[in-house]
């Protein structure tokens, strides 16, 4: 088993990496909650998560002597929001929840978002027990302590109703973060190429942090060149190879790991990067995601586009958008591409709107400061060091955009 320690200036756990770690659930919670005991155990998870996931679960929090209470999420952006939180509220409510019981989160990072923020919130905070079921959610959203739901809004042309990405949250971190990889065995392709994006994410600010030479370094320690491992891994890690994959985990959270530490809720100012810099094609991202036209292959029934597709596009227009403005080299957007092509990930995206309109929605980001658009994008020559940019060029954005147009 490998654990990877996070630590923030409110809490300390650990993220555990193995297989079968469901099934030790109530054993390592009982072991977390220690001194204090808790009859009840609220269990909130994903309804696609497999029925024997959610038992072994359940089994596993009633043999360590929890009483059992459960309600059935189905994670979608839309279903992400204030109507589903009070409804998970009041079912934890109703089970008589108390002050030192958890609150377990079973499936992907919407289900992650909901239950950590519902832990949060119900008697002022409750400890949560983060069980991600996705590859996105176990390098990426089980870690670091954000939770939230997004809000809806009308506007723009037409009149369209958008959804405003995790608007509404909390920094609460968990108790623990049980990575169980085998929970990925029944994960479909599709979901597990969009955690893939975060990966490469990860090893585009990996350098940068700390983490060794960029794209093309040298090898020093382990960890280096996390880019350039993830890319020559990608056929293992595409057969789900056991090896790769735990692997792939522990490299990306101790990137997580390490910029949570340095910057819990997100307050370095922008030329110190800090969490910031997590959000490397997200703000691109963001502003596609929740929009219900855009499909991975362009077909509809395959709408809207997953977290992890939209954060892949935003990594391509993100690269693009530095080069036009001369912040990295010109052929740096090219090795992108050809990573988020290897992932099995959409480069280009058919339908796409106007550029008024996508700045527009760019512009409802939570990284918006003073009312001034927060870009975090490459910089230098190599992959694995970004930066965050205010004010950018609305032309160079533009640039960014037309490089994944159909």
């Amino acid at each position: 088993m490998s654990c990877v320690p996070v630590t923030t200036s409110s809490a300390r756990y650990e993220v555990l990496i193995d297989r079968g770690l469901i099934g030790r659930l109530g054993e390592i919670t009982v072991e977390r909650l220690a001194p204090r005991k808790a009859r009840r155990a609220f269990l909130a998870f994903d309804s696609n998560v497999p029925a024997s996931v959610v038992e072994a679960a359940s089994g596993s929090l009633r043999a360590a002597g929890h009483e059992v209470s459960s309600a059935g999420l189905v994670a979608t952006e839309i279903n992400k929001s204030m109507t589903e939180l009070d409804r998970l509220l009041v079912a934890i409510a109703e089970s008589r929840h108390e002050r030192f019981e958890p609150v377990i989160a079973l499936g992907g990072g919407i289900v992650g978002d909901l239950a950590g923020f519902a832990a949060a919130s119900y008697r002022r905070g409750v400890p949560v027990v983060q069980c991600p079921t996705t590859l996105l959610s176990m390098v990426d959203a089980s870690v670091g302590g954000k939770t939230g739901v997004n809000l809806s809004a009308v506007g723009g042309d037409g009149g369209e109703e958008t959804l405003k990405k995790n608007l509404v949250g909390a920094f609460h971190q968990p108790l623990v973060v049980l990575a169980d990889v085998s929970t990925l065995d029944s994960l479909p392709d599709r979901h597990f190429r969009a955690g893939l994006a975060e990966c490469i994410k990860h090893g585009m600010i990996a350098a940068g942090l700390g983490f060794g030479g960029g794209s093309g370094g040298d090898s020093g320690h382990n960890d280096v060149g996390l880019f350039d491992w993830t890319l020559t891994s990608m056929a293992g890690l595409l057969k789900r190879s056991a090896a790769p994959l735990a692997e792939l985990i522990r490299r990306n959270v101790a990137v997580k790991a390490a910029v949570v530490g340095t910057d819990e809720r997100e307050e370095l100012p922008s030329h110190q990067g800090g969490r910031a810099l997590l959000n490397l094609g997200h703000t691109f991202g963001h502003a596609i995601e929740t929009l219900r036209n855009l499909s991975p292959d362009g077909r509809m029934e395959n709408a809207p586009l997953h977290h992890g597709e939209a954060v892949g596009i935003g990594l391509i227009a993100a690269s693009h958008c530095a080069a036009a403005a001369r912040l990295c080299s010109a052929s740096l957007p090219r090795t992108v591409e050809s990573a988020v092509t290897g992932a099995g990930l959409p480069t280009k995206l058919a339908g796409l709107p106007s550029a008024e309109r996508l700045l527009e929605l760019m512009s409802h980001d939570k990284k918006v400061v003073g009312g001034k658009l927060r870009l975090v994008l490459p910089s230098g020559d190599r992959i694995g060091v970004c930066r965050v940019v205010e004010d950018v060029d609305p032309k160079a954005i533009g640039a960014g955009w037309d490089a994944v147009r159909v």
